[in-house]
């Protein structure tokens, strides 16, 4: 392994340390996605219409489980290839969370 994929490796690793409510996800996603406006742009507390400005219309939007607020689903493309993403709202149309997987994948992670 040469110096600066171990280099990743670890700031990745850091990070992930730092990121208590985060979900667990593929680092290689986040590394090959970081820079799609979605991933780079989109903070927590942004609005639903901010986000969809930096996003575009999603691919799905559907409600969350026990009145939790929404999710919209996104397709990634870079390169020829492609990555689920979600970006969740709260009931009052915040961001609470976002990542690499559907946004009923993220239901069935937190109905477990």
């Amino acid at each position: 392994m040469d110096k600066r994929s171990l280099l990743v490796l670890i700031m990745l690793a850091s990070l992930a340390g730092c990121a208590s409510n985060t979900k667990v996800q593929n680092p290689v996603n986040y590394v090959t996605f970081r820079d799609a406006p979605l991933v780079h742009d989109v903070d927590k507390g942004m609005s639903k219409e901010q986000v969809l400005r930096i996003g575009g219309t999603p691919s799905s939007t559907q409600k969350r489980a026990k009145g939790l607020g929404s999710c919209n689903s996104y397709i990634l493309n870079k390169d020829g290839q492609q990555q689920a993403y979600y970006v969740s709202f709260d009931n009052t149309g915040k961001v609470d969370g976002k990542g690499f997987m559907t946004c009923s994948e993220l239901e069935r992670r937190e109905s477990n």
